[in-house]
């Protein structure tokens, strides 16, 4: 070394401590913060897709935490339904037991009667109360709001399940393409009456009922007979002229009509196609919603479909071939949003309609609409003063309609709750998993690098030190 104003050795030793240095504070700071990347610089690329995956996995977790809300939300509503379907199954015992008017003092009535007012008042108490901080839940607050429905007569029950609303309203149109039928049998009559005695078996969905006739009786009078049993037979006859029609009380493929004699030449019946016959079937509605093909139950109609999912029932204006009605979801129901991103696909929807005495047991009897609140004290259903055959039926109208909604609930608790919970905690597994691999410090690369780095600095000092001393050779040269 014979030069000293630049000592070229030391210059590298420099350097090579700065660089050491750097790598030094760079694994500390890996290994006191846990993360590999702690500015952009350490790995731009890495950052950007860190910062992703840590967006992502944010949502993620929101998003359990919702189904989580939404569960304990209709959590909520099903307990308080659970009440009012034990409420329900009292209410059914006390119409059967009023219905012994021969065994039962008016008092004892009466006194069933004050037992199904407060029931009454019970479930409409119910309906008003079952909240989840502070929103109620059954009293309408989540159901669906509708447009061209106040004023129809098409439908005498729509219950909408589900439905996807966007900014405006959704349509729906109900065709019927070929309407429901009753299983219907025809006798001719004369007017004469029988052409000898006959012994009659009736039979439809609610039971059988024999009955004998004396040659000669007239048409009337056999509708007359049949007609006195209709509660416990489901069939009913309609007389014009000296035919008479028999028909099951309701609709659909699983109601019959079964008219059966012991006397053939006396009394036989024909089908709708005027073949000689002892049964007949009615028929399911085919309908078209939103031009998608729609199979009844009598007038029942299931409607599915990708954005909407509803429960209605066709008045008898409604249910003929041809009848077309259509009407508009506006919005409303319970609406959770269950995935990372929020849109409409991830938005489900769940309508819990309100359950007070006027909304459910709804059941049609002789054109007019009846509900749940029909027996109360003075109504047409009350079983001290009413009819309590109307009432059963009500309350059977009720139990189903409580019980459905539940089931709803339930589905709805596990098979999309309860499903996208899980699909969403595997889902932030892998993303948090992801976004470790890039960005987490892997202590056992990074210790090994501090130990390195270590020995490097102080190698590097110590060279740095010879570098210096190093000039100091001059000075023999000088003596």
């Amino acid at each position: 070394m014979s030069r000293i104003n630049t000592n070229v050795s030391s210059l590298i030793a420099v350097n090579t401590l700065n660089t050491n240095n750097a790598a030094l504070q760079t694994s500390l700071q890996r290994l006191s913060t846990g993360y590999r990347i702690n500015s952009g610089k350490d790995d731009p690329s890495g950052l950007i897709a860190s910062e992703s995956l840590r967006s992502e996995a944010a949502a993620t977790t929101s998003a359990i935490s919702n189904a989580q809300r939404a569960d304990n939300i209709v959590g909520t509503a099903e307990g308080a339904l659970s009440e009012v379907s034990s409420l329900l199954v009292s209410l059914q015992g006390l119409v059967s037991s009023s219905a012994n008017s021969a065994g039962l003092s008016q008092d004892e009535k009466d006194a069933n009667q004050l037992q199904v007012d407060s029931i009454l008042s019970t479930v409409n108490r119910i309906s008003n109360s079952a909240s989840f901080e502070g929103t109620k839940l059954l009293n309408g607050t989540f159901d669906y709001t509708t447009s061209g429905l106040a004023t129809t007569s098409a439908f005498t029950n729509v219950s909408i399940n589900s439905a996807k609303v966007g900014s405006t309203a959704l349509a729906i149109s109900v065709s019927v393409i070929a309407s429901a039928q009753t299983g219907a049998l025809t006798f001719t009559g004369s007017s004469t009456g029988l052409n000898g005695a006959a012994s009659l078996s009736i039979a439809g969905n609610a039971g059988t009922v024999q009955l004998s006739f004396a040659s000669s009786t007239k048409s009337s009078a056999i509708a007359a007979a049949v007609n006195q049993f209709t509660d416990s037979t489901g069939v009913q006859a309609t007389l014009s002229g000296d035919n008479i029609t028999f028909t099951s009380t309701g609709y659909g493929s699983t109601q019959f009509v079964s008219v059966s004699s012991n006397n053939s030449d006396a009394f036989s019946t024909t089908d709708v196609n005027g073949v000689a016959n002892t049964t007949s079937h009615g028929r399911d509605a085919t309908l078209s919603v939103n031009g998608a093909a729609v199979k009844s139950d009598g007038l029942n109609v299931k409607v599915v479909t990708a954005n909407f999912e509803a429960d209605l029932t066709m008045n008898a204006n409604m249910n003929s071939t041809g009848m077309s009605k259509t009407f508009g979801v506006t919005g409303g129901g319970a609406n959770f949003s269950l995935g990372a991103q929020v849109n409409s696909a991830n938005i489900a929807s769940i309508g819990l309609g309100n359950v007070n005495t006027g909304s459910i047991g709804k059941f049609v009897s002789n054109g007019t609409l009846y509900t749940l609140s029909d027996l109360g004290s003075g109504k047409a259903a009350a079983v001290n003063s009413g009819d309590t055959g109307l009432a059963q039926n009500i309350v059977n109208a009720a139990i189903k309609s409580v019980a459905n909604l539940r089931g709803r609930i339930g589905a709805f608790q596990s098979n999309v709750l309860g499903s996208t919970i899980n699909s969403l905690n595997v889902a932030l597994e892998n993303v948090q998993s992801s976004q470790s691999a890039i960005r987490d410090t892997d202590f056992a690369t990074e210790t090994s690098n501090l130990t390195r780095n270590q020995i490097l600095v102080q190698a590097a000092g110590s060279v740095l030190q010879q570098a210096n001393a190093a000039p100091q050779a001059v000075l023999r040269l000088l003596s």
